[in-house]
């Protein structure tokens, strides 16, 4: 530990300082300084929500979009590997096994989250992103209401009236190459925003390498005073090879080796993704908007692993609408929105035998056909809220979220009684908000919240072990309550403290059971209590004005998540706690400038002990991490500007977990796979030139 504060004193005894910029002489590259105030809200009203750009983003990698989000308090993704992530947020989603689910994210305000729950952040480029927003808990009524919140990612789009373009490249250690290149366009009517990224990795571990393509089109054209027309395409061509979890033994003696059967079969996965989404908002008059969104998302997935290989089509297309207007009465602006979205998918999905051990060490060989599948998945979302402001400094938000989701299953392979074919239409369910606002003045606020919020058992999983549809199984739903405040102290408010406190209470409470290597079923389970304590703290000691600037944060979660009644296979359960869910979560770091063209940003991350298992019998190991990146930046004349950035990621080269899985199984006496080794010390470099045509 004191080797850390060594290294945050040397870091702050080479601190730096910002300029003022001018936003209309912004170009895309001069993003990277530390610059807040282009961030922009989308959660509504008074919805409290975390967001993340530039400022944040400088701290990491370009590659490592997860540490950037993991800055927030009560978010903690798991990672496995860059195409392996599993988002929790205060606890909800922690008993997944695989994937991110029990939350909505969005692309630019389209849903990118599919028909079953299933989000994949590794499906987009960070270089790509201008900014993240997170809504904590089901507060979220315009974005779906789920229980573990929303992601809110937005596409950079050009700053400024300008046309220039941008390149950044990046060289690192497991010989990771990465490219950025981003052409900008504003002309006061056309927005252009282009961006290409290659990316290729052979990964800290075997089977380990990651390739991705990508392309983002973000584009939109102000026809007149009242209507603009915008346009967002998005591709990703990846492929990804699986090492897959380890025992302990395997963890501690040799963590960059890959499953023993995942690296005999060389399982690896492809991910060819394309969303296209076009909006038009229109202005009615001063008080009334409305945008509203056709989108088309298409998949094609092909997964190899040891015990079969799955091919796999998912379209999915729907619509958004949202008006957002201001009414007038009794002194009083009273704030509206109202709007549906409405998403559908087709997932076509075929399992084939794999004969890896038929094909002399060449690793995988598609054998026979054993499972034909199709899935029609259907999601509704019917939402409105109302802000009324009380007095001049209360003010409280009505929401309203109403979700209707339908499931319908063909089995194409199985006939006559052994075919699995079946559907489940869940009743709808009403999802209420109630927020409240307290502003005594412009330096400190107090916010609470009641909220109601839900999660759908995905298809595949409300199968029982024989393989029917289990018509029995219930929505997860849950009521949250939070409360805190956000503060701004001493002069020029260069202290920033926000403080949340909460309370999730968890009905038919939806575990995952492994019936098989790779099987897996579903089932209500109890309640559960998720409670927590969310402190954040930003501080500036020497600002803009001076010619440094020492900007220092820190950020902490205390999750104390207990199961309240839970009883499975005649095992109660109830009073431990929950899995998958570390207590304690601590990032800290300074970030410091020099004569407006330096910088060096440090950041120590702790995580607390995880457990493992149901009867909390074990516990993953806590850890430490220290990451430093340090750059140049350098506006050579009035069109040409250049930068360079160093970094060193997990400087004491700490073993540790960075993604575990829960109550796991070993199968013809192996050790159970709970641990997905982490990166050791690695190192990264980037050049960056910026031209202005």
């Amino acid at each position: 530990m004191k080797y850390i504060w060594i290294l945050l004193v040397f870091a702050s005894l080479h601190s730096f300082s910002q300029t003022t910029i001018n936003k209309d002489s912004i170009t895309q590259l001069e993003e990277v300084i530390l610059i807040d105030a282009l961030k922009s809200k989308a959660a509504t009203g008074i919805t409290p929500s975390e967001v993340i750009s530039a400022k944040t983003f400088q701290n990491y990698s370009p590659v490592d979009m997860v540490s950037s989000i993991n800055q927030i308090p009560g978010v903690y993704i798991l990672s496995g590997a860059l195409n392996t992530n599993r988002i929790t947020i205060r606890g909800i989603g922690a008993r997944t096994l695989y994937g991110t689910d029990k939350l909505r994210m969005y692309y630019n305000n389209i849903p990118v989250t599919n028909g079953t729950g299933s989000s994949t952040i590794e499906s987009f480029d960070l270089e790509n992103l201008a900014q993240i927003e997170v809504i904590k808990g089901p507060k979220g009524t315009s974005y779906g209401a789920n229980l573990g919140g929303t992601i809110i990612l937005t596409a950079k789009e050009a700053l400024g009236k300008s046309t220039n373009f941008s390149n950044n490249f990046t060289l690192g250690s497991y010989n990771m190459i990465k490219n950025n290149f981003s052409f900008n366009h504003n002309d006061g009517k056309l927005k252009m925003n282009l961006q290409y990224g290659h990316l290729e990795t052979d990964g800290y571990r075997e089977n380990n390498s990651f390739e991705r393509d990508g392309f983002l089109l973000n584009t939109s054209y102000q026809l007149d005073e009242t209507n603009k027309i915008s346009l967002l395409l998005n591709h990703i061509d990846y492929t990804a090879q699986i090492p897959s979890s380890l025992g302990i033994s395997d963890f501690t003696e040799d963590p960059e080796q890959a499953t023993y059967t995942w690296r005999a079969s060389r399982g690896f996965e492809t991910n060819n993704q394309t969303l296209v989404g076009l909006s038009l908002e229109h202005r009615f008059n001063a008080g009334l908007k409305n945008t509203t969104s056709i989108f088309y998302n298409y998949l094609d997935k092909h997964e190899a692993r040891p015990f079969g290989i799955l091919e796999e089509i998912t379209k999915g297309y729907g619509f958004r609408t949202n008006f957002e207007g201001s009414l007038h009465i009794t002194n009083k602006d009273i704030l509206y929105t109202f709007g549906a979205e409405l998403y559908k998918d087709e997932y076509d999905w075929d399992e084939f035998e794999n004969l890896y051990e038929e094909n002399n060490g060449n690793g995988s060989l598609k054998g026979s056909l054993f499972a034909r599948n199709k899935e029609f998945r259907s999601q509704w979302n019917v939402f409105t809220t109302l802000l009324y402001p009380i007095t001049n400094h209360f003010s409280a938000q009505l929401g309203l979220n109403i979700n209707k989701t339908d499931f319908d299953l063909q089995d194409r392979f199985n006939q006559g009684d052994l075919n699995k074919s079946g559907s489940r239409d869940f009743n709808a369910i009403l999802l209420p908000s109630l927020e409240l606002n307290y502003r005594v003045n412009d330096n400190q606020e107090f916010f609470a919240n009641i909220s109601r919020g839900y999660t759908n058992p995905s298809l595949e999983r409300t199968l029982t072990p024989e393989g029917v549809i289990n018509p029995d199984i219930k929505q997860e739903t849950g009521t949250n309550y939070e409360f805190g405040t956000q503060l701004f102290l001493l002069r020029n408010k260069n202290l920033k403290f926000g403080i949340t406190a909460y309370q999730m209470d968890i009905r038919n409470l939806l575990i995952r059971e492994q019936v098989g290597e790779d099987q897996f079923i579903e089932k209500n389970a109890g309640k559960s209590k998720h409670q927590g304590l969310e402190i954040a703290t930003d501080y500036k000691i020497l600002h803009s004005s001076s010619r440094f600037q020492i900007s220092p944060f820190i950020n902490y979660n205390l999750n104390h998540h207990k199961f309240v009644d839970f009883v499975d296979n005649g095992n109660d359960y109830s009073g431990n706690e929950l899995t998958g869910v570390p207590k304690h979560k601590i990032t800290a770091g300074l970030q410091n400038q020099l004569f407006s063209n330096y910088y060096i940003n440090v950041v120590y991350q702790y995580v607390e002990q995880i457990p493992l298992t149901d009867s909390n019998d074990l516990y993953s190991d806590a850890y430490s991490l220290v990451n430093l990146r340090a750059g140049y930046r350098k506006k050579m004349s009035d069109r040409f500007t250049l930068g360079f950035d160093l970094g060193v990621n997990n400087i004491f080269d700490a073993l540790y977990a960075r993604s575990v899985l829960i109550n796991t199984t070993g199968f013809g006496g192996s050790e159970p796979r709970y641990y997905y080794p982490g990166n050791g010390i690695n190192y990264y470099g980037s050049f960056n030139i910026a031209y202005a045509l």
